[in-house]
């Protein structure tokens, strides 16, 4: 049986954006990690370390959801958290030397991932998939009162 919404944008979407997390999954196995962790390593390493706040704004998610992230990574000894000046209230996450080899190894798997998913698919339609995924991503947004919180991108390949 056929779902009625299977000629929908947002069908293919959704079915896409599932293979896609499954399969990241796999690979981010290896690694030890569960999918979202990746995305926490890899801006603590590009961003040399940041607030629970920027870290939680960043990813786009809740604080509590940040926090208890950075709590599962602080228990495999892949991120430390210190408090800044004293200052209980602000606390900064860093990687440790195992996060930031982790984080390293990540980037090979998220290369790998792209290659897998973009395979057949040119630099020009890749620019404009990424494109057209921006847009569809603020219009969401944009009903739901939310900012896409999007940074303006170099889309050069």
């Amino acid at each position: 049986m056929k779902s009625p919404y299977a000629k929908t944008v947002g069908y293919e979407l959704v079915h896409a954006a599932r293979l896609h997390r499954a399969r990241s999954a796999q690979l981010l196995t290896e690694l030890g990690l569960f999918p979202g962790q990746e995305q926490v390593l890899t801006l603590l390493a590009a961003e040399n370390g940041c607030t629970m706040g920027d870290l939680a704004s960043e990813l786009r998610v809740r604080p509590p959801t940040a926090s208890k992230t950075v709590a599962r990574l602080a228990a495999q000894g892949l991120v430390e958290r210190r408090t800044v000046n004293g200052d209980g209230r602000i606390v900064r996450v860093e990687l440790t030397d195992e996060g930031r080899r982790r984080a390293e190894a990540v980037d090979a798997i998220w290369g790998e991932l792209e290659r897998e998913a973009s395979d057949g698919i040119d630099g020009k339609d890749r620019k404009r998939l990424r494109k057209l995924l921006r847009k569809l991503g603020r219009n969401v947004a944009a009903k739901l009162g939310a900012s896409s919180q999007e940074d303006p991108e170099d889309d050069e390949e």
